[in-house]
């Protein structure tokens, strides 16, 4: 089996919970999968193939691999291609044969996974192709499904981008409401750093909240819904004291020009929040 794993997330028990929810474990007829068990024999084996249908930047096999391995541990399994691969339409992912029943009960699990991850994958190596500014970080945000962030910035990373913050945990980041809360930017700011918080990003709309959240203590500027001519002012202020990074009506028609101010990030969260599922099939064939 593929060692793979993410600090923070448990693959054991997301597959475990994964399944339970479409096998309808804890219902009434619920715990089994009623179609396979009704049609396939217990002893009948498969042989499938995962293929790519459009281009695409893969992303989650390992995860597949996992639902598969779950149902049996001894299933034949061949991952073809390396997370974070660029493969053209057609490309075959993973080989994989063993019992019949096994496959089709984890199958709609391990393809949804897949086609998730792999959908936001495909989508963040657009942006960063688009992009095309190697001075410039493409971030994702924490727009994402409940349950499903780890996976979902794992699938980020695999497409060329970063992660911006994992949660409410790991920085502080001051934006319109609560500086609404506190007064006024500066005086949010410097309740951050008198707490103690060592990673302070400031949202700023407009030129004149810059000078006032750097005094305070601000390490990093978010420039929201700014166009580039107000940016480059902005990154000018700044003038290298802290760390910019762009954000708010990004998207591939305007993300080459904000990035080419001179922000250090660029911030998108449709990255996860809307990426489309990338177009894989499963097709299995009697052994």
């Amino acid at each position: 089996m593929t060692h793979w794993s993410l600090e923070g997330f448990d693959l054991q028990k997301f597959v475990a919970d994964t399944l339970a929810e479409d096998l309808g474990e804890g219902l009434p007829g619920g715990g089994h999968d009623v179609t396979s068990e009704s049609v396939i024999p217990a002893d009948a084996r498969f042989s499938g193939v995962m293929d790519s249908r459009d281009p695409i930047s893969v992303a989650g096999l390992p995860v597949a691999e996992a639902f598969f391995r779950s149902l049996e541990p001894a299933m034949d399994i061949e991952i073809l291609v390396e997370e974070g691969a660029q493969v053209p339409a057609g490309t075959d992912l993973m080989r994989l044969s063993g019992n019949a029943r096994a496959m089709l009960t984890a199958e709609r699990a391990a393809l949804n996974t897949v086609q998730h991850l792999s959908g936001i994958a495909t989508m963040v190596r657009h942006y960063v192709d688009v992009m095309d500014n190697p001075d410039c970080t493409l971030l994702d945000t924490r727009k994402t499904i409940p349950g499903l962030r780890h996976l979902e910035k794992y699938a980020v990373r695999m497409g060329g981008g970063n992660n911006h913050r994992m949660g409410l945990w790991d920085a502080a980041m001051i934006k319109d409401n609560h500086v609404l809360v506190a007064g006024d930017v500066a005086e949010a700011v410097r309740r951050a750093r008198d707490a103690g918080v060592a990673q302070i990003i400031c949202e700023v709309d407009r030129l004149d909240q810059i000078e006032p959240a750097l005094h305070a203590g601000a390490t990093r500027l978010l420039l929201d819904n700014m166009e580039p001519p107000i940016l480059r002012e902005a990154v000018a202020m700044v003038a290298g004291r802290v760390p910019t990074e762009a954000s708010g009506g990004i998207n591939l028609d305007t993300i080459k020009a904000k990035a080419a101010t001179g922000v250090d990030y660029v911030s998108v969260g449709r990255l996860t929040q809307s990426a489309p599922a990338a177009d894989i099939g499963l097709d299995f064939t009697p052994e």
